[in-house]
């Protein structure tokens, strides 16, 4: 009984450390052994989860704690999978949940291992202090949201949706966060989100032998289409909900950074005002427009042969209110 009370009382960095010891890579995913070390401190706290999946390696969790009845339910979830660490640069290993400098260092730390040690912390406090909810509270820990949902969130609304029964309201990955502008702190609460739109463009020119270098070929237009992506945006769109953003922000910023963010509104001069801000403007770039990056490079079998053909997977992310067929004619 002590051992459940100690891990009751631990606290969110501590969760976060063993959830980020878990190598969910997606793909492949495996989530199952972090998602069960998630039902068992759920257990040792007194509640009653359920892991259910498409397959033993990708398990989902589940677990609905009863209301009071004076409000309608709750869903807060999350996904225990991370994106790829390989071939990047680490300062510290991706999967050991380092703490420096006050950080806690890892893969999943932000995306989103650092949301799911805080949504258990809570469940964990609840249990700890008796409290009952005003409404019920279902806690969900989805697997394979890195990659489509199909073994996750799609998985359990088709095949389980009666464990939603009642939930309008659901919390999250990110919908708000702090910001600090001008020694000011601010909090933008998400009610609109842009949607993927991801693309392949083939490119294709002279090939030929290494030993005969080829000028202008697929190589080049490929490399002068990366090069155009890392300098260029696309065009300027001014959305409603950025634009309430922006216009909240203005009436409370002091001059003259209240003169610049207004600008922003201003779409011929909203780049300008971006490079101007540099550093600081980097969060306002992606609200204000659709987003290209170059995620894979395909192209070429031998060392010694110049390719005819290759091909750049690019990851989209189109605005509110637009469509695939806006991004691809940008």
């Amino acid at each position: 009984m002590q051992k459940a009370a100690d891990r009751i009382q631990r606290s969110p960095a501590e969760i976060l450390q063993d959830l980020i010891r878990f190598d969910t890579t997606n793909p492949p995913g495996n989530e199952t052994a972090c998602v069960r070390h998630i039902s068992n401190l759920l257990r040792a706290a007194g509640f009653e989860p359920v892991m259910l999946g498409k397959t033993p390696e990708r398990q989902n969790l589940v677990v609905r704690i009863a209301g009071t009845g004076a409000a309608p339910p709750l869903l807060m979830y999350g996904h225990a999978d991370v994106v790829s660490a390989k071939d990047q640069h680490w300062q510290v290993p991706p999967f050991e949940g380092v703490i420096d400098g006050g950080f806690v260092w890892g893969r999943g730390a932000l995306d989103m291992k650092g949301g799911l040690a805080m949504m258990l912390a809570a469940l964990l406090r609840l249990k700890q202090e008796a409290i009952t909810p005003p409404g019920d509270i279902v806690f969900a820990v989805v697997c394979d949201e890195e990659d489509g949902g199909v073994y996750g969130a799609k998985y359990l609304t088709e095949e389980h949706a009666g464990l939603f029964e009642g939930i309008e309201y659901a919390i999250s990955e990110l919908g708000g966060f702090t910001l600090h502008l001008c020694k000011k702190r601010f909090y933008p609460i998400m009610i609109s989100e842009k949607h993927r739109c991801s693309l392949e463009v083939t490119v294709s020119g002279k090939g030929g032998h290494g030993s005969m270098p080829v000028r202008g070929g697929a190589m080049a237009k490929a490399a002068r289409i990366l090069h155009k992506l890392d300098t260029e945006r696309l065009p300027v769109h001014i959305t409603p909900p950025v634009k309430m953003t922006i216009e909240a922000l203005v009436k409370n910023l002091p001059f003259p950074a209240r003169l610049a963010f207004s600008l922003l509104l201003k779409p011929w001069l909203t780049d300008t005002i971006l490079n101007i801000l540099g550093e600081r403007g980097r969060y306002f770039d992606p609200l204000l427009h659709n987003t290209l990056s170059a995620t894979m490079i395909h192209g070429g079998d031998m060392l010694n042969v110049i390719p005819g053909e290759v091909t750049l997977t690019l990851d989209g992310r189109i605005l509110p209110s637009l469509e695939q067929a806006d991004m691809v004619r940008e």
